[in-house]
């Protein structure tokens, strides 16, 4: 196993390409395949399907072929196969076997792909698996993985290519960049530093706030009435958020992400958390889209196959993503969390942020869409709708009487 912790355009993605098509010309396992991962099947082809042909091309005379249409590469003499997966879909590769893998950008992929599918995909075959990335904070792929590969020396070469070290860019474009970039900037993407603040996070600063104000990682009792607020999918995952009011407090109870299921799955998982900790569910929150997008076969919405599973949505409205961002960062602020939240849920919410312009050094208006979005689209559902629960569960005032009001008062 190997992890590559690399600056910016220090050549790791070339490096693993032809990595992999050496790995695969020399395997003698029966009907090699291998695979490489990134963080989407637009980036997986935009970046290294070139250079898969680039750096196969000796081979076609001899036989090799590819297809363009599931980026794949077949060589010849052995057959080995090589195929590029993104991983908003990485269910595509269950019940497959894998003689190798290859994990670039892992920084953008969430540890779940990992140990619910890449890890199950190489144990039979013995597989070795690469990751490699530029750090973007600890709760990813690449940060977790390196943890586990300092305290396991053993098992896993490391490599940390920074760019004051590795010589790869000349000290004048490095001094170019550093003037144009932040210094935490600058630190994550030439220094390779996990502990520099993510670029462009969209809630990050909220939740080391709350963290800071000691809202996180609580035992929180549930009060008679939860709601939950999804963000729904098929090919990408499903994201549920479990919630109360209690006053002018938001408590988060819960989160459950999941893919490659339909509603019933997700709706079995609803219905027996809420018999396990005692829910009182009063609403379950979806997208305005909820009546159109179909997860299943047979022309049902999403809306009628969960009324059918004993989920009944509320459709919120569409709104723009800037409000829902203003929206979801004033709910932040009310927010206290239980200790279930935290090792995915939260991980999303400080791990989302900003689209960059790389040449123009720019930050975009809207969010990068990777692992982490889901689970903030179902956030900024709580934050339209929680001040509508909140004006429900207001006691109404009793109505006063002119021979209840004392006579000082009248007098006024």
């Amino acid at each position: 196993m190997a992890i590559s912790v690399c600056h910016r355009r220090a050549g790791k993605t070339v490096a693993r390409i032809n990595k992999i098509i050496r790995a695969a010309l020399t395997c003698t396992n029966y009907r090699p395949k291998f695979a490489y991962l990134a963080p989407t099947q637009s980036h997986a082809k935009d970046i290294a399907w070139a250079y898969i042909k680039q750096y196969a091309a000796p081979l076609f005379e001899y036989g090799a072929k590819t297809n363009e249409v599931d980026l794949s590469l077949i060589l010849p003499f052995n057959r080995a196969e090589i195929r590029l997966y993104g991983a908003h879909n990485a269910d595509r590769m269950r019940g497959n076997y894998f003689d190798g893998v290859v994990v670039d950008e892992g920084q953008d992929i969430s540890r779940k792909v990992l140990s619910e599918i890449i890890f199950p995909t190489l144990v039979d075959r013995k597989g070795w698996l690469d990751v490699s990335g530029t750090p973007k904070g600890w709760t990813n792929v690449l940060g977790e993985i390196y943890k586990e590969a300092q305290n396991q020396p053993h098992y896993w070469f490391t490599q940390i290519l920074r760019a004051s070290e590795s010589g790869l860019i000349d000290a004048e474009e490095l001094d170019r960049a550093r003037s144009f970039m932040s210094e935490n900037e600058y630190e994550q993407e030439f220094e390779c530093s996990f502990d520099a603040a993510i670029t462009g996070s969209v809630y990050g600063d909220y939740i080391a706030k709350a963290a800071k104000e000691g809202r996180l990682n609580h035992d929180i009792k549930p009060a008679s009435k939860i709601y939950t607020s999804w963000d729904l999918g098929w090919g990408d995952a499903t994201a549920i958020w479990w919630w109360q009011m209690v006053g002018d407090e938001i408590h988060i109870l819960d989160y459950y992400e999941n893919s490659g299921h339909d509603m019933t799955h997700y709706a079995k998982v609803v219905l027996e958390r809420g018999k396990k900790y005692m829910y009182n569910y009063q609403e379950h929150y979806a997208p305005h889209d909820v009546g159109n997008k179909y997860l299943a076969s047979g022309g049902k919405s999403v809306y009628d196959r969960a009324l059918a599973c004993g989920v009944k949505f509320t459709r919120i409205p569409a709104t723009s993503q800037a409000n829902q961002i203003e929206a979801a960062r004033i709910t932040l602020d009310r927010c206290w969390f239980d200790s279930k939240c935290d090792a995915e849920g939260l991980a999303a919410l400080r791990n989302y942020h900003f689209k960059t312009d790389d040449k123009k050094q720019t930050q975009q208006p809207e969010p990068y869409h990777d692992w982490s979005s889901h689970a903030c689209d179902a956030f900024e559902i709580i934050a339209q709708v929680w001040h509508i629960v909140r004006k429900a569960q207001e006691k109404p005032k009793k109505p006063v009487f002119w021979e209840n009001v004392p006579i000082d008062k009248l007098m006024r």
